[in-house]
């Protein structure tokens, strides 16, 4: 029999240390480390010298094998996100925020693959079966034959899974966190008990052609809760964003083995439950006020789809030292930089001015090519000129005051153009191939190769609109 040690392990980063200390040598976390006993390794390689069977490879191009059908729950901004829908044998993580609509959005979802005839089931380490029924009954969904039970249990899990044969093809796990093995000799929620369990139910899950749906919970930063390993054990990483005090929702792709990454679905919380938003430009910008200084359109793209969203700055004068900068639904570092361009490439003064940032709609940005559409909404709120109502913004910002081309402006564009937009502020183009590309979309392009041509042109497009 094995010997046994304890370890003491962080409970955030997964490093693991041979004593206890206040703090993580990893990641300097304090107080995170906790004490979990393992097995002993055996002193020389494998211990037991018996000797293992041999891999069995295939060639790549597997004519005999059969090709892999996607479950599509017909949630189009749901399957967009997950790459044309759920692969079988594959494991999903949803990580967000308490209270921000994962369970919700995963029952949704596999209530509608049991609508098409998809066994699927649904085990909660959370709630009783009558809680997840009520949860069901208020979305209207009571009627779905879904399979529901209460475990936290993985052994007992695992053994459901593999008593029904190849039936079962879908399995959500509510939470990972709850999860324990009765081997292991630590608490639930703990690095060793969740990727143990993990583990395990990943393991039956490919063997039997499943697909399993984990629901992690996040820390403070936001960040999924548990070791890393966790996201590099699974096939897709999904993040479920948005502020509690809006009704939109983002559903993120930030990993996807079988479809792109940084792939948005945009919902709705209403009352019967989460609602896909086909147009999400037009929602975002539909309180949108004419006339006001410091509001610019960025025609951003998240992964293959283009968005359209509203940027607000707010430049006013401050008494204190060290004036505020605070940035909702962006990065701050960014903002400081865009900042220090504008003061020491166009001559503009915002060092003695607080200065607020906001994404309107709860959505985040974090593509290069909001940048332009910062400095635009910066100079219009400094000037008190508002930009005119048919114009968007994209380009990324050099520290050299120069603005940088970005992925696909033809999609852009297009969107743009389709919401009625007239005039694009965008990069010079580098190629007449590039040029021609965005020249088939309906819209006037200005094209910007610095951000002293962007000043410049806001300032001759205010002065046109004010005495027009």
């Amino acid at each position: 029999m094995a010997k046994t040690r304890a370890t003491y392990i962080c409970q955030d980063c997964g490093a693991v240390h041979s004593k206890w200390t206040g703090k993580c040598d990893a990641c300097g976390a304090w107080n995170s480390l906790a004490e979990e006993v393992t097995e002993a390794a055996l002193p020389k390689g494998l211990g037991s010298g018996r000797k293992g069977r041999a891999v069995a490879f295939f060639d790549l191009k597997g004519e005999d094998s059969k090709k892999i059908t996607r479950n599509i729950t017909k949630i189009d901004e749901f399957d967009r996100v997950t790459g044309g829908g759920l692969v079988p044998g594959s494991a999903i993580l949803i990580g967000g925020d308490p209270g921000i609509g994962k369970s919700t959005l995963l029952l949704q979802a596999v209530c509608a693959l049991a609508m098409n005839g998809v066994r699927c089931a649904y085990v909660s380490g959370e709630e009783a079966i009558d809680q997840v029924r009520l949860r069901a009954d208020r979305l209207g969904l009571s009627h779905a034959p879904v399979e529901l039970a209460s475990s936290t249990n993985v052994r007992d899990i695992v053994a459901a899974m593999e008593d029904m044969k190849n039936d079962l093809k879908l399995i959500v796990i509510d939470s990972i966190q709850t999860m324990y093995v009765d081997t292991v000799e630590s608490a639930p929620g703990t690095v060793t008990q969740v990727r143990t369990s993990a583990q395990e139910i990943i393991r039956v899950a490919k063997k039997r052609g499943i697909c399993v749906m984990f629901v992690g919970h996040v820390t403070k930063e936001g960040q999924i809760a548990g070791p890393r390993v966790l996201e590099h054990m699974v096939d897709t990483v999904l993040y479920f964003e948005g502020d509690r005090s809006h009704q939109f929702r983002i559903l993120r792709a930030v990993k996807n083995r079988f479809g792109p990454t940084d792939e948005i679905g945009v919902f709705e919380m209403a009352h019967e439950g989460l609602v896909q938003v086909e147009n999400p430009s037009a929602l975002f910008l539909a309180q949108r006020q004419a006339d006001a200084a410091g509001s610019a359109v960025l025609a951003g793209l998240e992964g293959t789809r283009p968005v359209l969203v509203e940027v607000q700055a707010l430049v006013a004068p401050s008494s204190m030292a060290n004036p505020r900068r605070a940035v909702i639904g962006w990065d701050s570092g960014r903002l400081a930089m865009v900042l220090a361009v504008l003061e020491s490439r166009c001559g503009l003064q915002f060092s003695g001015a607080d200065i607020f940032l906001n994404i309107a709609g709860g959505i985040r940005i974090s593509e290069p090519a909001a940048d332009l559409a910062v400095a635009a909404a910066l100079i219009s709120s400094l000037s008190g000129h508002a930009l005119p109502m048919d114009t968007v913004f994209f380009g990324e910002v050099g520290l050299a005051g120069e603005v940088r081309q970005v992925a696909q402006p033809d999609v852009r564009l297009k969107e743009a153009a389709k919401l009625g937009f007239g005039t694009a502020f965008m990069p010079s183009f580098k190629s007449e191939k590039n040029r021609e590309m965005a020249g088939k979309a309906p819209i006037a392009i200005e094209e910007i190769g610095g951000l002293a041509d962007l000043a410049a042109a806001l300032a001759s497009a205010s002065v046109q609109k004010r005495y027009a």
